[in-house]
């Protein structure tokens, strides 16, 4: 990714939140041009299938799937395609996307069975393990960087165990895709989206989708409508989309992932590495905390334990120009998130950005 952006000006507002995040210049001009029609025209889906294969490499291979939607939209057509009627679901959650997992799986029929840890704690393994010993299950869910609370949930041995226990896996790996290695191996649908370290609009649902989730997929038989996956195996190689695809969103997305191929993502890897390291240490600087223990930070964004964080987030805004998120839920004003992801993944925004949060914190 070009972190030299002409474009961007350095004294205009900073939106340093964890999604969606700044765009690039080349990005924003690609979405501005007119796109073709994605109902009827040959060169659509040609060009479809060319940004899902570009798209494979950070899957780990699979089949990628493109949705018209948000993010959350790929988390719920996961479940409305996986989950029938009375099927056990394992949740292993740390988080207010692990519990939201959950809760899809409910509403879908199924049988919930939560594996819970505290927000700044790991996913309990010892848990899982005596739930996976006690019966059996046809689905696991988890996430990869839960983002309200910064933290990056350690997956390699999880997905290992699961996929000794033949169950599918589901991992939200909405924040960490292009930012982060993603252990993909033993992932059966691992979620994205345009808007977070791809740096590209909200509006898309990215996914991938392995031959034994595709399997399954297909052998269930009550069907969703919007969020049924079933119909997108084939729909590019026929020429027919379930619904007219966000034609203009897709062709940003194709720049973002050029930028990114371009840059390749061993350096993109390490240019997050060291963008959350320059926070976290200008963060000691100022004397804050971090919300959990650095070990678990995500290198996408960093949760800060502070008091007030919304009054501290209008002041940034306000006297700053710089924008930062607090936290979701029951902690939402007791955490102040710096999203150093995608294109903001660069050492002048992090300085800028702390520099601000020093004179208003001062």
């Amino acid at each position: 990714m070009n972190v030299d952006d002409p474009a961007d000006d350095p004294d205009g507002p900073l939106r340093m939140t964890p999604g969606p995040t700044e765009i690039p210049s080349a990005v924003r001009e690609r979405i501005a041009s007119q796109p073709p029609n994605p109902d009827v025209e040959p060169e659509f889906f040609a060009f479809y299938r060319d940004l899902c294969g570009k798209l494979e490499p950070i899957y780990g291979g699979d089949d990628v799937v493109i949705l018209g939607g948000e993010g959350i939209l790929g988390l719920e057509a996961a479940i409305a395609s996986l989950v029938a009627e009375g099927d056990r679901v394992l949740s292993l959650s740390n988080g207010v996307y692990g519990e939201g997992f959950a809760e899809f799986v409910e509403s879908y029929g199924g049988e919930a069975v939560v594996c819970e840890a505290p927000p700044d704690e790991p996913l309990d393994r010892e848990a899982m393990e005596n739930h996976l010993s006690e019966g059996e299950f046809d689905v696991a869910t988890m996430v990869h960087c839960e983002t309200p609370t910064g933290t990056l949930n350690d997956l390699e041995g999880i997905l290992a165990t699961l996929a000794d226990h033949d169950v599918l896996t589901v991992v939200d790996a909405v924040s960490s895709l292009g930012g982060v290695p993603v252990p993909t191996e033993h992932i059966d649908v691992c979620l994205g989206a345009s808007q977070k370290c791809f740096s590209a609009p909200p509006g898309l649902a990215v996914l991938s989708v392995s031959e034994a989730a595709w399997d399954r997929i297909e052998a269930v038989e009550t069907r969703a409508l919007y969020t049924d996956l079933e119909p997108w195996r084939d729909a590019a190689d026929e020429e027919w989309f379930p619904y007219t695809h966000l034609a203009s969103n897709l062709l940003a997305l194709d720049s973002a992932i050029d930028l990114l191929r371009e840059e390749g993502l061993e350096s993109v890897y390490e240019r997050h590495e060291a963008a959350a390291r320059r926070c976290r240490e200008r963060a000691r600087e100022m004397g804050l905390e971090l919300y959990a223990d650095e070990s678990m930070a995500s290198p996408t964004v960093t949760a800060l334990s502070v008091a007030d964080a919304d009054g501290i987030k209008e002041r940034l805004w306000d006297e700053e120009d710089v924008l930062l998120a607090t936290g979701i839920g029951e902690e939402a004003d007791e955490i102040l998130r710096v999203g150093h992801m995608g294109h903001n993944a660069r050492i002048d925004r992090v300085e800028r950005t702390m520099d601000a949060l020093d004179r208003v914190l001062d």
